[in-house]
Order: structure tokens, then C-alpha cells, then sequence
């Protein structure tokens, strides 16, 4: 079994070259936690064993071996869609989401926050237009610490890389 224990980068596309792309479709509650076997979308099983904090992004690439490489891929997860009337009423509840410690999203002009029975009441309580949605949630500031995300000269996505340490029998 392949185990992922650290992050470092990708320096060229020749590393992903004539590769076989699979992904491991994971919701933002799953990406915040990387102690775990997984299974990808090709029917692999890899144990992630990332450091403390790690928080994984969609296009991370997890793993580059010899016929095949792995890449972190947002899935669509339940989730609150706030509908602000105004800047004001979007940075009101910007804070009062962040107040009762929960991660926010922005799609557009629209906040999104976990489908929380929490988050339910305080959007009700607050006057604020909302609806449940099936959406891919990626929180601002990442809901945690994570790696460098910027842009990869490899592929062109937005990804860190995590090293492969060892495989076990």
C-alpha cells in the first residue's frame, strides 16, 4: 500500500508526462483530515499519514508513480448558500459565521457555510436569504493550515505536492 507522509513540489511537467491521472474525490470535511486509507476513484487504497494540520486542496498532487499519479479532486458536499442583500449584510454574517467558529465559502456573491443545523438558525435569525445547495466547499483562509497553493508550472492547477515516503506489502 502506498503511504503519503509529506508534502514537497513538483518541479516540471515531465514528472506527470504519459502518467495515468486518478483522483480521490474528497468533501472539505475529508480534506481536513489526512490520517486515513482512502480509496481513489481507480480503486486504489493509499493511507494518507500527513503532518498535523495538513489541509488538502483541490489539485493537490498526492502521489507520482512510475505508470500513474494522484490528484485531490473537490466533490460536492451539502451546503448553506447565504444571499446577502447587500455588502453589509454579507460582512455581518461573515462575522458571525466566523464568531461561532465555522469555515465560510464564496461563490460569487452568494456565502456558503456548512450544512449545519448551527448555521441554519443563525441564517433564520438573521433575515438573510438562504437555500440548501449541493456545492464544492473550499473555505477562505483554507479553515485551517495548509501548503503553498499556488500555481503549478507543471500542469497549469493550483495544487502543493505531497512526497511519497514508502510502500507497504
Amino acid at each position: 500500500m502506498l503511504v503519503i507522509t509529506e508534502c514537497s513540489s513538483i518541479s516540471d511537467a515531465a514528472a506527470l508526462a504519459g502518467k495515468e491521472r486518478d483522483t480521490l474525490p474528497l468533501t472539505w470535511e475529508e480534506r481536513r483530515w489526512t490520517r486515513k486509507r482512502v480509496v481513489t476513484a481507480a480503486g486504489r487504497t493509499v493511507a494518507l499519514a500527513l503532518p498535523t494540520g495538513s489541509v488538502l486542496r483541490d489539485g493537490d498532487v498526492l502521489a507520482v508513480e512510475e505508470e500513474w499519479y494522484l490528484v485531490v479532486e473537490a466533490r460536492p458536499e451539502p451546503v448553506l448558500a447565504a444571499l446577502p442583500r447587500d455588502r453589509a449584510e454579507a460582512i455581518r454574517l461573515a462575522f458571525d459565521v466566523g464568531n461561532r467558529h465555522f469555515s465560510l465559502a464564496l461563490d460569487g456573491e452568494v456565502l456558503l457555510v456548512p450544512d449545519d443545523a448551527a448555521m441554519v438558525q443563525l441564517l433564520t435569525r438573521s433575515g438573510v436569504s438562504w437555500e440548501r445547495r449541493q456545492a464544492v466547499f473550499d473555505p477562505i483562509a483554507g479553515g485551517g493550515q495548509g501548503h503553498d497553493t499556488g500555481t503549478s508550472s507543471v500542469d497549469g492547477h493550483r495544487h502543493g505536492a505531497h512526497q511519497v515516503h514508502r510502500h507497504l506489502g
